[in-house]
């Protein structure tokens, strides 16, 4: 544990400073283009596990993905456009799963993977990139808000169910995870929201920061669980070992997938009103 922990460490040493130079110093389509690549890699990993050895549908799983980051990023403001995607999405959804049919016992997993899978992740994916263009001057200070509330949730998990953690959360999903290491995940995303309304995001007023605090860092930590859902319904540890110490992408942005499409929506629909 130990050993996980110092190589987390290192890797955010070395990744947290190339993020935020890209963020505040790169142009919004610059950081789209980081987090299409990011999305390109968590599809695989995804697909590769709900279409274990079909390489063709893993392809098309990922073409949906991009489609889903690509449609929401150009058109993320038309209702009439993100309408017709969902609209589409469970028909190809379906359609791939008849043309590539294997297994009849998990032929409905697959349907659904296929719907689902390009809407959790590339439209998570894509909210994360739309908080950077959508929110003006304070673009960059909403992606991070986004990040702070998903990281500080995983740290003060980490740390409360290491130490005061005694009774399970949800034991059938994730077996280490805690009631307490869940309310310490909430605490701290709690004061990651208060420290973004006094430091990087100072327009966002203190009571909906404390509420989107809430609100995303809860639902983060459900995003969590859902994804360990999918590992252990497969029979995965990890999604994949890209990032040491980390696992795969899909690991790693799990909560943030709720995390960054709350914070949009709280961007759409309250803060510019």
């Amino acid at each position: 544990m130990r050993s996980n922990l110092v190589q987390r460490l290192l890797a955010a040493l070395v990744a947290v400073p190339l993020l935020l130079a890209l963020l505040y110093l790169g142009p919004p389509w610059g950081w789209a283009a980081f987090l299409a690549a990011a999305t390109t890699v968590g599809a695989l990993e995804l697909f590769g596990m709900t279409h274990p050895g079909d390489r063709p549908s893993q392809l098309v799983g990922l073409a949906l993905t991009l489609g889903v980051f690509g449609v929401v990023w150009t058109w993320g403001t038309d209702a009439r456009a993100l309408l017709v995607l969902l609209l589409i999405l469970p028909l190809a959804g379906m359609l791939l799963t008849l043309a590539r049919l294997g297994d009849m016992q998990t032929a409905a997993l697959r349907v659904a993977a296929a719907t689902f899978g390009p809407l959790y992740l590339g439209g998570g994916m894509a909210a994360l990139a739309m908080l950077r263009r959508e929110g003006g001057a304070d673009g960059p200070g909403f992606v991070v808000l986004a990040l702070v509330l998903s990281w500080f949730s995983d740290t003060g998990a980490y740390f409360a169910g290491r130490f005061l953690g005694r009774h399970k959360l949800y034991e059938a999903v994730s077996p280490k995870k805690t009631v307490e290491g869940a309310l310490g995940g909430l605490a701290f995303s709690v004061l990651g929201a208060v420290i973004g309304h006094f430091v990087y995001v100072r327009s966002l007023p203190l009571v909906p920061a404390l509420v989107l605090g809430v609100v995303a860092g809860a639902l983060g930590q459900a995003g969590d669980l859902g994804e360990s859902l999918i590992k252990r319904s497969v029979g995965a540890k990890d999604s994949g070992s890209i990032i040491p110490g980390h696992g795969g992408i899909l690991d790693r942005v799990d909560a943030l997938l709720v995390t960054a499409t709350m914070t949009y929506v709280y961007l759409m629909f309250w803060w510019q009103g």
